[in-house]
């Protein structure tokens, strides 16, 4: 099979297209013929050296990828059944997506009814379940609530945004970009704000009351002045690290009677999330929820795909799809 190998950290240059022998399934393991696969800036993260011992090189990255079942093993599943697959340490502990045939734990993989190209269900797995557990689990976000959406036009935060539109929620969008902003109003924000590091006091001038929710996508350098935008007993939620920055001893002094919380896609398993995953596939298929495909490329421009998620040009989901 055909795989996106990293044999060490660095640049983009150092994921390499080469042969690999297919996967054969075991008990507890199915292989999956990856039909696409979405970019998540944690593979950038790894791909550059930022994990640590959690990853050893050779490594074939990829937390999610969307396909069908080649060899169920054990797992009940169906041969040809469509699935998604995402997080349980893939990519990381063992081989993800960036392949043709993925080797992967049975309780990851979720079946899944769909029709949807391709290129647009490889788009949801990951940023829509982090999008709806930030949501839903984290905030419990009512409708009639306002929210901060900190790195709008991420995909993430793409995926937040016209989650909490449905659930009729304000949103608030920030971009650190102008030419951004239009789409971030066209995917449903109310507001967009130009993000110059400070931010707290234009967002109450918009919400004099204080915001009910933030979802933290930037990460710690902007999360004290994104919970000064928050209403007294509102909830700020940290969700990515769209700044590079890990250390939360970067965060600051936060204002009282805030609350803080964190979601991390790391519980995601299929037991759990199938049958929310089917649901969102089914709101974008009907068209309440917006996939935000921006760009689409091969398994053959895997490193072209890096380059351009690394210089932050994408307003949504970038998608590598394995014909």
């Amino acid at each position: 099979m055909r795989a996106a190998v990293v044999e060490r950290p660095g640049a983009p240059e150092v994921l390499q297209v080469r042969h690999l022998p297919d996967p054969v399934a075991r008990p507890g393991w199915v292989v999956v013929r990856v039909r696409a696969f979405g970019l998540n800036r944690s593979e950038m993260f790894t791909r550059q050296g930022h994990s640590g011992d959690a990853v050893r090189f050779p490594r074939v990255l990829g937390i999610e990828c969307v396909g069908v079942v080649e060899d169920a093993s054990d797992s009940g599943l169906a041969v040809g059944q469509t699935v998604a697959a995402v997080m349980g340490d893939m990519g990381r502990a063992y081989d993800g997506g960036y392949a043709e045939y993925a080797l992967l734990p049975t309780q990851q993989v979720m079946p899944i009814d769909t029709d949807l190209p391709w290129s647009t269900f490889g788009a949801i797995p990951e940023t829509f379940l982090t999008a709806w557990g930030s949501l839903v689990e984290s905030m419990g976000v009512e409708s009639g609530g306002t929210l901060l959406l900190r790195g709008g036009s991420s995909s993430v935060g793409m995926a937040t945004a016209t989650l909490a539109k449905h659930m009729g929620v304000t949103v608030i969008a920030t971009t650190r970009q102008q030419s951004k902003a239009e789409a971030l109003r066209e995917n449903g924000a109310d507001h967009v704000v130009i993000d110059d590091g400070e931010i707290a006091g234009r967002v109450r001038a918009l919400c004099p009351g204080g915001v009910d929710y933030v979802s933290e996508l930037v990460g710690p350098v902007t999360y004290a002045d994104s919970a000064r935008a928050l209403r007294p007993g509102g909830i700020v939620c940290w969700v990515g690290i769209l700044a590079n920055v890990w250390d939360e001893d970067a965060i600051g002094d936060l204002p009282r009677g805030v609350r803080t919380v964190r979601y991390s896609s790391h519980v995601v398993t299929a037991d759990g999330y199938t049958d929310t995953l089917q649901e969102i596939v089914r709101g974008v298929e009907s068209g309440a929820y917006r996939a935000n495909v921006h760009r689409v490329f091969t398994l053959n421009e895997i490193v072209e795909a890096h380059r351009y998620m690394e210089a932050n040009h994408a307003v949504g989901k970038l998608v590598v799809v394995v014909p």
